[in-house]
């Protein structure tokens, strides 16, 4: 069983078991059929992937991971807020008439900040730090933009990346206020192991761990049929991940420089309602 196996059925167990239910409490989210959408959540959790032993994908269920790291391009290379941009359709509920989701996550990425080096956004100087001050211990990224989140028609949820460089390794920290473990627990994780994968290896450096934290750890109420069955299959090894290793340009990297050798999921026969 894969360690993306573990860790997930580790943390929905501590959810289902040990976690605070907020029924009976107002809360933001809805169902499409206008019901409030409730969850069981545990605050504060931390998983650790050792990215050089194995890729962090679960194979209790698919991940669509070309699609994944196809929104992570978006975000972090395109640094666009454009729907028509991305190939998938997961952001199409939360466009405006603009066909723009505001000012937010790839918008941010893409605002040029004044350092005495130059003008830079924030991913090329996350770039600039990892081949130039690799010990600098002040390579990250933030998109909860305060002044901004009035035009956000989602506030982000991964909000922020930390990297630091040990030895030869690049360790990165995800910190996300909030996670729907069903349907997006293992699509983050895989984006920003392959963002740590790519960023790696344009700079010259090793891959070392992958520390998700997440604030608000919740399994919304009409989900949790699924996440028992899930927890009752035995997973599969992690494939093998693949990147072109002649890539030596994070701007040249596409959703097709990524294979996964072997990747066995087992089938998954619930429909899930998407809480909005």
């Amino acid at each position: 069983m894969s360690r993306a196996d573990d860790l997930y059925k580790a943390t929905c167990r501590k959810i289902l078991e040990e976690g605070y239910s907020d029924e009976g409490l107002p809360v933001r989210p809805k169902w499409a059929d206008g019901t409030p959408a409730h969850t069981i959540k545990t605050f504060g959790v931390v998983n650790r992937y050792n990215l050089a032993e194995e890729f962090p994908i679960m194979t209790l269920r698919r991940t669509y991971w070309k699609s994944a790291i196809d929104e992570l391009l978006w975000i972090w290379q395109k640094k666009s807020n454009r729907i028509a941009d991305l190939g998938s359709h997961v952001w199409d509920e939360w466009a405006g008439e603009d066909g723009t989701i505001g000012k937010a996550y790839g918008y941010q990425l893409g605002i040029k900040h004044h350092y005495k080096e130059g003008d830079m956004d924030q991913v090329d100087r996350v770039l600039y730090d990892l081949k130039h001050n690799p010990t600098s211990r002040r390579i990250l990224t933030n998109i909860y933009n305060f002044e901004d989140l009035h035009e956000m028609n989602l506030y982000p949820c991964a909000y922020s990346m930390t990297f630091n460089v040990t030895g030869n390794k690049l360790n990165a920290i995800l910190n996300q206020r909030s996670q729907d473990m069903l349907t997006a627990n293992n699509w983050n994780v895989v984006q920003y192991a392959a963002l740590t994968h790519m960023l790696a290896q344009v700079s010259g450096l090793e891959v070392g761990e992958f520390i998700h934290v997440i604030a608000d750890c919740h399994i919304y109420d009409r989900h949790i049929p699924a996440v028992k069955a899930m927890l009752e299959k035995e997973g599969f090894d992690a494939p093998t991940f693949r990147m072109d290793t002649s890539i030596d340009d994070f701007y040249k990297f596409t959703k097709n420089s990524f294979s996964m050798e072997n990747y066995k999921y087992h089938d998954f026969d619930f429909e899930i309602p998407m809480a909005i």
